[in-house]
């Protein structure tokens, strides 16, 4: 079943995940270590950011160890991007209009 990347962030231990394996890559065991669950619960949330594309594997060894996925996080970063301008345009309305009363 593919999954929608949105789906996956939603769920903050995915999204802790993501941020533990943004700067270096680790094996379930390790990120099992940060989480009050057990390696299988892990290993679940892995398997949903890999059917993403979020997350990539690679074979160390015995080892297999997750790392984030930048080019698929820069879908998320593109889909918020119409949002910041949105945002963008109407702080500067508010502040054209906090300006306009404040000279009056």
């Amino acid at each position: 079943m593919r999954r929608d990347i949105f789906q996956a962030i939603a769920d903050p231990t995915r999204r802790a995940i993501l941020v533990l394996i943004a700067t270096q890559a680790m094996t379930p065991n390790a990120l099992a270590e940060n989480f009050n669950s057990t390696r299988q619960a892990v290993s679940k949330h892995l398997r949903i950011l890999s059917e993403c594309e979020l997350v990539k594997q690679e074979q160390k060894g015995r080892e297999i160890y997750y790392s984030l996925e930048i080019e698929k996080m820069k879908e998320i970063d593109q889909w918020l991007e119409q949002f910041k301008k949105i945002w963008e345009t109407k702080f500067n309305q508010l502040d054209n209009l906090l300006a306009t009363i404040k000279t009056k």
